[in-house]
């Protein structure tokens, strides 16, 4: 026990799952009593609005349901506001962190009056059809249009109010900066850096996080693609490779350490039930292709390109084929490829996602794939899962959904992978050549994370299903996930990526470069994944499973 207690994987797995067990008491034990207690109430009431067309009370209702969810209640509210992240700015980086309330009472009178006249119209339009008694008259055609407009009008109104909200992250960024530092602090201590060393560098760290953030958020920059990811990279690179990374920074520069626990809380947001509800079609596209591309993309790499390096080359083809740098990490670890060629194929797979979501949508349009496709093509295909979700928006809802599920089911095969690469290359750095792998070496190379980024998966999973769909949504899906899990898993993402910079030096950097062999490696792979994608798409959504495509 007390040397798992040293090892980086332990701490990962025991950090990943503090904060998702406190995450679920937050957003899940405690209200869930309240929240399926509400949700009957709600379900009564929308049965009793059962006309022939969506009235004024059935929008109210209908509204309040897709929008229950745990993140809604004080202790829920509180943390998703300690969890936030900048916002964009345009003009001013101060805006990213801080804004006063300024309503536009101007504009919200008038929409607010707007709205009323539109309700009192759609109400009579509603008692008149009540009068009449007629199914499918004029008269609850009539209704149902005017309570659609009123709909509209407030959708309208809410947005003016969003727009005009206030938010004030100088307060929760430092206790936020306070809490993980303890955190990981403490995972420091036993693993050796001293507490006190680690949490001052931490906070070090942090703050370039932030920064990172920042740039990241700007309006323009931001609909380039360029996140906090490549900022976080580039501003701690700019550091190492002119002053040098301070060394009171170093003990708390843990890439690895980062990323690992965010993959274990990334299992948490990977449910079955949302798998399923895809079919097998993206089953096919996510877990047929990817090991195709990964395998042959590594071939490629070493009988063409003949890169040196196997390990820099199934780390890139990981990278690229799977799910960007969680599979980047997860397989470096398994090949013990080094911290430089880890960084380079991260470098490689931030710029080509930059381009491709945005290059990817635009070429989708302009081509009038069919939604349903086009999503899938993305979500085959693009790296990160938030850049994933930022080109399927692009394109609808429809798409969106689909290319976000069909990342997920990829996201799956991180663990299965590193279990393959694992023994690969423990084959194939035995000193004597045909003997077997032991279980041993094989659980010694294996990235012990991975067992937390499974069993996280299993057990929200499970809760999931155990709670329903609709209880589901509101406190796993909306409550837990995208109250608590994303938030926390973008910040350590973050420190990540700046810890990377941070670490690596140029000339370490280009001796791994030479020849431009990395480049062309990603390029003819992520070429290679493109087609072979895109066809393997279009045979199950259109000619093998027609059906499920037209349900989605």
């Amino acid at each position: 026990m007390g040397r798992a207690l040293k090892n980086e994987d332990t701490w990962a797995i025991i950090i990943g799952f503090f904060l998702i067990l406190t995450g679920l008491v937050v957003f899940f034990i405690s209200p869930y009593s309240g929240i399926k207690q509400e949700n009957k109430l709600l379900l009564e009431e929308l049965k009793q609005e059962s006309f022939p067309y969506k009235t004024v009370k059935w929008y109210q209702v209908s509204e309040r349901k897709s929008a229950l969810s745990s993140s809604g209640t004080p202790a829920g509210d509180i943390i998703h506001k300690l969890l936030r992240s900048p916002v964009k700015w345009e003009y001013n980086p101060v805006k990213s962190l801080y804004k006063e309330q300024a309503l536009d009472k101007t504009a919200i009178a008038r929409a607010e009056n707007k709205l009323s006249g539109l309700e009192e119209e759609a109400l009579t339009l509603h008692r008149q059809f009540i009068r009449q008694g007629a199914s499918g008259s004029q008269a609850a055609h009539d209704a149902g249009e005017a309570a659609a407009t009123w709909y509209e009008a407030g959708k309208a109104l809410d947005k003016i109010r969003k727009n005009s909200s206030s938010y004030n992250l100088l307060w929760t960024l430092p206790l936020l900066a306070l809490i993980l530092g303890l955190l990981f602090s403490v995972g420091g201590y036993y693993m050796g850096y001293g507490f006190r060393s680690f949490f001052t560098g931490f906070l070090g760290v942090f703050a370039l996080a932030l920064i990172s953030f920042i740039l990241g958020k700007q309006a323009e920059v931001s609909s380039m693609g360029f996140g906090y990811p490549i900022w976080g990279i580039v501003l701690g690179m700019l550091i190492s490779n002119t002053v040098g990374t301070p060394s009171w920074l170093l003990p708390a520069v843990k890439t690895e350490f980062y990323i690992k626990t965010g993959l274990v809380l990334l299992g948490a947001e990977i449910l079955f039930g949302k798998i399923l509800s895809i079919g097998l079609p993206g089953i096919f596209v996510a877990w047929v292709v990817t090991p195709v591309v990964l395998v042959l993309t590594y071939w490629f790499g070493q009988k063409v390109l003949k890169i040196a390096s196997k390990s820099l080359n199934i780390t890139i083809s990981a990278d690229m084929s799977v799910c960007g740098v969680s599979a980047a990490i997860a397989t470096a670890a398994a090949s013990k490829a080094s911290k430089e060629e880890l960084t380079l194929a991260v470098g490689l797979s931030m710029v080509f996602t930059s381009v491709m979501m945005v290059l990817l949508p635009a070429f989708i349009n302009m081509t009038g794939m069919p939604e349903v496709l086009g999503g899938a093509w993305i979500g085959g295909t693009i790296d990160a899962t938030g850049a994933v979700v930022a080109a399927g928006a692009f394109l609808g809802e429809t798409a969106l959904q689909v290319a976000a599920t069909i990342k997920m089911i990829q996201n799956m095969l991180i663990g299965l992978i590193a279990f393959f690469v694992a023994y690969y290359f423990a084959l194939k750095t035995k000193d004597t050549p045909g003997t077997k792998v032991t279980a041993n070496e094989l659980w010694l190379r294996f990235p012990k994370f991975i067992l937390g980024f499974v069993g996280a998966s299993v057990l929200i999973s499970l809760l999931y299903y155990w709670s329903g769909t609709t209880l589901g949504e509101a406190l796993i899906d909306r409550g837990l996930i995208r109250g608590f899990t994303k938030n926390i898993r973008g910040w350590l993402f973050c420190l990540a990526f700046v810890s990377i910079g941070l670490s690596v030096n140029f000339k370490e950097l280009k001796s791994h470069f030479s020849g431009g062999k990395p480049l062309i490696l990603y390029a003819c792979g992520q070429l290679f994944n493109l087609l072979l994608t895109l066809g393997m798409a279009y045979l199950m959504f259109y000619i093998i499973f027609p059906e499920i495509t037209a349900n989605l």
